[in-house]
């Protein structure tokens, strides 16, 4: 008789065969360490129970990996998309479901942390995330498949960008380009990527002996997405406005902010870069098309690399790491088109 209308599981499957879950698991498996006895019980019953196996089912006996987390403070914003985006491509090469789990942008720390002792995930990946004492002690015990995205840790294997070079190679830019009195916009919550670019940003000022004016070094109001927004450029810019006084070039955190900033530019009519020159940091797909100068960090090429190297750590036992730095490249556009001397 076959029971209809009712999800049967592989529990039930085990009961009715009189075997335990893993026995029921290695048929599925198609495993030679079953007795023919055994699995003719076995599928009898699975028939009898009109029994449709889900993955996880058939992973039970070879305790395969079969949820991958994706921790990321935000996945609306670009710069995520862009390295999520390389996730997801490759992760059709893997047999993994995905959940995708949202820390939220002004405390991740305490987010991720959240998650983790919920003990849902068994493959892990972490976008622009520390991991705290807590965290990398419940790791450490599961045993827990770990890549790190945009954050580093000795244990693991981590794929770190060089937000410092990042920024010193915009302060250099803007320089050479002939522009005097430099400013920079920074997300309203401090963040490390964005002290580590304003790091590289003044190191560059000081190297070429340029001024250093920190009124010039502003950010806006709007906390969304940690300062981040096209919503925080645009404020920034009103900032420079209300002060009287505008740098010659301002280097925004982000592209998304550096979109916002070139609208309350426009609005207030002065041009980029006749006026003002103007760039971001991602590169992510708009800047083109607004002629945007901006520094590429190879977000979704990062993306890629940090699942194939999550493959590599489930498919084979290794102590080595791969613990990479990925310097980034400038993208030079018409927004910070040369002054004339």
């Amino acid at each position: 008789m076959k029971i209809k209308n009712k999800k049967i599981t592989i529990y039930e499957v085990a009961q009715r065969a009189g075997v335990a879950i893993s026995t029921v698991s290695r048929v599925l498996n198609n495993s030679p360490n079953v007795a023919e006895k055994t699995k003719n019980r076995v599928n009898e019953a699975i028939a009898e129970l009109n029994f449709r196996p889900q993955v996880s089912a058939r992973k039970l006996a070879s305790r395969e990996p079969q949820m991958l987390a994706i921790a990321v403070p935000s996945f609306t914003t670009p710069y995520f998309n862009e390295v999520l985006k390389g996730v997801k491509d490759e992760i059709k090469e893997m047999d993994l479901d995905i959940l995708i789990y949202n820390t939220g942008s002004k405390n991740p720390k305490e987010g991720i942390e959240n998650f983790f002792y919920r003990g849902t995930a068994d493959t892990v990946i972490t976008i622009s995330i520390e991991i705290t004492d807590a965290v990398h002690n419940h790791l450490q015990s599961s045993q827990v498949p770990t890549v790190l995205i945009g954050s580093s840790h000795p244990a693991y294997d981590y794929f770190e960008f060089n937000n410092r070079k990042g920024g010193f190679l915009a302060g250099e830019h803007l320089i050479k380009q002939g522009y005097q009195r430099l400013g920079m916009i920074r997300p309203a919550v401090n963040t490390r990527s964005s002290a580590e670019r304003e790091q590289g940003f003044i190191e560059a000022l000081r190297e070429f002996k340029m001024p250093i004016e920190k009124k010039f070094f502003v950010s806006g109001d709007s906390t969304k997405h940690a300062g981040y927004t096209e919503e925080a450029g645009f404020e920034a810019i009103y900032k420079y406005d209300e002060m009287g006084d505008f740098p010659d070039a301002i280097f925004c955190s982000n592209d998304t902010q550096a979109i916002g900033a070139y609208h309350a530019l426009n609005k207030l009519g002065l041009r980029i870069p006749e006026d003002i020159g103007i760039m971001g940091y991602d590169n992510i797909k708009f800047t083109k098309y607004l002629d945007l100068t901006t520094v590429d960090q190879r977000m979704y090429s990062v993306g890629v690399s940090a699942t194939k190297r999550l493959a590599e750590i489930i498919r084979t036992e290794t102590d080595t790491k791969v613990q990479s730095t990925i310097d980034p490249v400038l993208v030079p556009r018409d927004s910070t088109k040369k002054r004339e001397a």
